[in-house]
């Protein structure tokens, strides 16, 4: 399943999504506004790239300081209050490190929240590519993973 296959799937099944990005800088959402249609399940996007503006969207300070940015608990909390915010089925929650000086500390976390189990489904992956935006492609090519793996076969 590619992304604009993801779009039309939401479409067909009426499932609304909102993302809460950091370190992809809002490119899942803009992706998701490639597919016509897209305003029928997008309902809001947030880029909060400082941790600034994840506390004012609902990450605990007390989460970025015991687990750091780059964590599960942030995704999760990331995913979780964007779904809450705007009332939508899903919620999803990215962060991670992009580039690095040393490759085992990039990677990213990445959480999905299905507001309609209350469970929250997660990714956390190393990256491998060389600049920026290919790693972001890479990080949306996990999202896609992870919503065929779970979401999609509830």
């Amino acid at each position: 399943m590619d992304l604009t296959e993801f779009v039309n799937y939401l479409i067909s099944h009426k499932i609304s999504i909102s993302t809460m990005e950091s370190c992809t800088g809002g490119l899942l959402a803009s992706l998701i506004t490639d597919t016509p249609g897209a305003s029928n399940i997008l309902k809001f996007s947030a880029v909060t790239y400082c941790n600034e503006f994840k506390i004012k969207m609902g990450v605990n300070p007390q989460t970025l300081e015991k687990y750091t940015v780059y964590s599960k608990q942030t995704a999760e909390e990331m995913a979780y209050n964007i779904s809450k915010f705007t009332n939508s089925n899903l919620g999803v929650g990215i962060t991670g490190r992009l580039t690095s000086n040393t490759p085992e500390e990039k990677s990213v976390d990445l959480c999905i929240y299905d507001s309609r189990t209350n469970k929250y489904y997660h990714a956390h992956q190393k990256l491998q590519k060389e600049n920026r935006h290919d790693n972001k492609l890479e990080v949306i090519e996990i999202f896609i993973k992870l919503f065929n793996s779970t979401i999609k076969n509830i």
